[in-house]
């Protein structure tokens, strides 16, 4: 004969069953740890049901992952889970301040691009970004790189067309500056008499003159005029004066016009060498240009 079970018995074995079945609470368990768990128990109750042994340990083990990276980010950041919205502002305001940053820049370089690059690609970039405000952070991190990626080829092509636009000026400049001082240094036509008439740049050849009296010898404004007075009377003060019966030539009219050799070798073209070469022989023969003018007026030459 079976023993039975006495009602209390029964009871008392049923409400054990029962506390044991029953699933433990999870008030106090973290929020952000709750919910992986869960799912990696549906997961193996699942597999467990279905026989797919490997697919459930696959499964849990990216829970696990998934568990471990939540840790590490709340670690790092020092972040419970009520805290994650502060993070997602801070990084939805650093978003915002990239793409104002970098559509600055790009803006500057399509503008310094026309006539000078091909910025086709970098206006399509700048376009995308410039939604910004409808694009998760971590899209408009990566639209920000690819504009500036963009952006620096053409700052590149910017910077080359610069370098040989003012390459191209400086030539131009130094081609009329060329042109204008061969323009200055050509003769005048000479007239039928014996010596040429207009000379290139009298005044100029004065200057030079007053200059190198006051430098080289001390002679003051009145031994200039008397100077004045007797190469305007030898050659106009025209650097190529050349007399065709004498052979004399230049501005103090040197016979012959190699002597002023001594003085550079330049003699032929230079009014400066022309002209130190001229003072040294009148203060060695006359001592002064005054002294040279009254023998040239009086004899008619000096």
């Amino acid at each position: 004969m079976q023993n039975q079970s006495s009602p209390s018995e029964t009871s008392t074995s049923e409400v054990r069953e029962t506390e044991a079945l029953r699933p433990r609470s999870r008030r106090n368990r973290p929020l952000w740890r709750s919910g992986p768990i869960l799912a990696a128990g549906a997961v193996v109750a699942i597999g467990a049901m279905v026989g797919t042994g490997f697919a459930v340990q696959s499964a849990v083990a990216a829970t696990n992952d998934s568990i471990a990276e939540t840790d590490a980010l709340r670690d790092a950041a020092n972040l419970d889970v009520e805290q994650l919205g502060s993070h997602a502002g801070i990084l939805e305001a650093r978003a915002v301040k990239t793409a104002n940053d970098t559509l600055a820049a790009a803006n500057d370089t399509l503008v310094s691009a026309q006539g000078k690059a091909d910025a086709t690609e970098l206006s399509s970039s700048v376009a995308a970004l410039g939604n910004y405000r409808l694009l998760t952070p971590e899209r408009v991190f990566e639209l920000a790189d690819r504009t500036e990626a963009h952006a620096q080829p053409v700052r590149a092509a910017i910077a080359e067309a610069d370098r040989v636009a003012a390459e191209q000026a400086a030539a131009a400049a130094a081609a009329a500056a060329a042109a204008a001082a061969a323009e200055a240094a050509k003769p005048t036509a000479p007239s039928t008499g014996s010596r040429p008439t207009g000379p290139s740049n009298p005044s100029g050849a004065q200057a030079i003159a007053r200059d190198l009296m006051a430098s080289m010898y001390g002679w003051g404004d009145d031994q200039f005029g008397c100077l004045v007075s007797l190469w305007q009377r030898e050659s106009g003060w025209n650097v190529y004066a050349s007399n065709s019966s004498s052979g004399a030539y230049g501005i103090p009219q040197a016979l012959p016009g190699s002597k002023m050799g001594t003085a550079g070798s330049d003699w032929q073209t230079n009014p400066a060498t022309q002209i130190t070469w001229g003072l040294g022989y009148i203060a060695g023969r006359y001592g002064t240009p005054c002294g040279a003018w009254d023998h040239s007026e009086s004899a008619g030459w000096y």
